[in-house]
């Protein structure tokens, strides 16, 4: 759905069906988008623009049963037939294992009959004459530069028939900027998140990439093996990222992950880390704040449509080294007598005794890696939670704590579990775009981290 927003809001579409349910019990959601994007390559702007749309999923139960439907671009002629098809689903389904009663209209929350809010291409009014100035500035350096900005407010309304009636409007941008030399030798990549982009420092983030590009001119080969290497914040994010989407607790209970306690059971309450390392999530944690309720569209491992409108609390699940939760839903932690954390959409990795940034943590490398991101990681063991995937964009090579070439790339294989074990030293923690899961996880804050012996498995031909 494009162009300006007509008929009923989304609340009202929520009410609508309510009301046209006659299931025991009835839960809709209403999610409310607008995105706005730019995009430029060889120091060009060559589009950009504005796209709206609308889910709404219905979900029904039937004595213990469940159906969930859902449909993008729904109007309120579409409502008979999206809850008909729902209660269907539930008549013909058995009972649920996660079954339980829908949340209850006390955990209700924010301004319910407000319009939902929108993003335009207004919001880049300050970005992109700085963006502009960046291109001259790369020009006049024989730099080319390609990327994306890309900003999105999703409002996200839930209702049920119990009486909840929840509502939120998420904020979501981030820009990333790739630099080339102009003989396409060189490349470097920059990121960050960002909710307005009033706080997007474009001098400070193209000046970032011609350091790199300029520690690039000198190059030199290295083999595969294992390295003393600094990891900057977004190579930390994607592997935190994957680290928590494993913290299943029910998976874990059942012996299927690296959380899980051989012989049965989980791992919660066991040492991972020697060092202080704490990772928690908080709905309210500044600058990466997300939904302060819990919003799932359907069953699974980690989440189930009985608890949507659950409110969100704060929740540590690795705290100063030791695992301290899982992510559960109402049934799963029935079944393994731990407490109901459910998954909130932020992340932070922070050390009791951190040691500055990147420069910092580079004065200690005798001879090791400086890595600027991470690209296409797959789960290879998920008993282990061993990852494989490439650098990208940029390795150099730190010798007596300071850059003095580019290297090539490499596959590596780690586990973010391992990893946090090997930790030599931890950075200060900073809001940071992860490059290989911002399509799906932006609220992030994390440190750079050096590792002793990263595991680069062999050599990569990819630039």
């Amino acid at each position: 759905m494009t162009g300006a927003r007509r008929g009923p809001g989304a609340q009202e579409l929520v009410e609508r069906a309510l009301s046209l349910s006659r299931a025991d019990g009835c839960a809709v959601i209403a999610d409310e988008t607008s995105d706005a994007n730019l995009r430029w390559a060889n120091n060009t702007l060559t589009s950009n623009g504005v796209t709206r749309a609308r889910t709404v999923t219905v979900i029904s139960v039937i004595g213990e049963a469940v159906g969930a439907m859902s449909r993008q671009g729904a109007t309120p002629e579409d409502l008979p037939d999206l809850v008909a098809a729902a209660e269907a689903t539930a008549r013909s389904s058995a009972p649920a294992e996660d079954f339980s009663d829908l949340v209850g209209p006390a955990a209700s929350s924010g301004a319910w009959d407000d319009p939902p809010a929108e993003t335009s291409i207004g919001t880049f009014a300050s970005f992109a004459p700085d963006l502009g100035e960046g291109f001259r500035r790369a020009e006049a350096g024989k730099q080319l530069l390609f990327g994306f900005a890309y900003h999105e407010m999703q409002t996200t309304f839930v209702g049920s028939t119990t009486g909840l009636r929840c509502r939120y409007d998420q904020p979501t941008g981030y820009v990333e900027i790739n630099a080339k030399s102009d003989d396409m030798g060189r490349s470097s990549w920059v990121g960050m998140p960002t909710r307005d982009f009033a706080d997007v420092d474009m001098p400070a983030l193209t000046a970032e990439l011609s350091r790199r590009l300029g520690w690039a001119r000198r190059t030199t080969d290295l083999p595969a093996g294992r390295y003393d290497t600094v990891l900057p914040p977004s190579a930390v994010a994607d592997l935190m990222i994957d680290l928590y989407w494993s913290a299943s607790g029910r998976e874990a209970h059942e012996g299927r992950t690296v959380f899980s306690r051989p012989g049965g059971g989980t791992r919660v309450g066991e040492r991972l880390t020697p060092g202080p390392l704490t990772l928690r999530s908080d709905p309210s944690a500044p600058g990466i704040e997300c939904p302060p309720f819990l919003t799932v569209h359907g069953s699974g491992d980690s989440r189930s449509v009985f608890d949507n409108g659950t409110r969100l609390e704060a929740s540590t699940w690795i705290s100063r080294g030791v695992l301290t939760s899982l992510v559960q839903t109402r049934h799963s932690a029935r079944l393994t007598d731990l407490p109901f954390r459910p998954y909130i959409d932020n992340l932070i990795l922070e050390s009791a005794d951190p040691c500055g940034g990147i420069e910092d943590l580079l004065v200690g490398v005798e001879r090791g890696l400086l890595l600027t991101c991470l690209w296409y990681i797959r789960e290879v063991d998920p008993r282990t939670l061993l990852l494989t995937g490439l650098t990208r964009d940029g390795v150099y090579l730190v010798e007596r704590g300071e850059v003095t070439a580019a290297v090539n790339n490499f596959r590596f294989n780690e586990s973010p579990v391992d990893l946090l074990a090997r930790a030599v030293a931890v950075g200060s923690s900073e809001r940071t775009l992860p490059r290989e899961w911002s399509d799906y996880f932006t609220r992030v804050a994390m440190p750079p981290v050096r590792v002793a012996d990263f595991n680069m498995s062999s050599v990569s031909q990819a630039s």
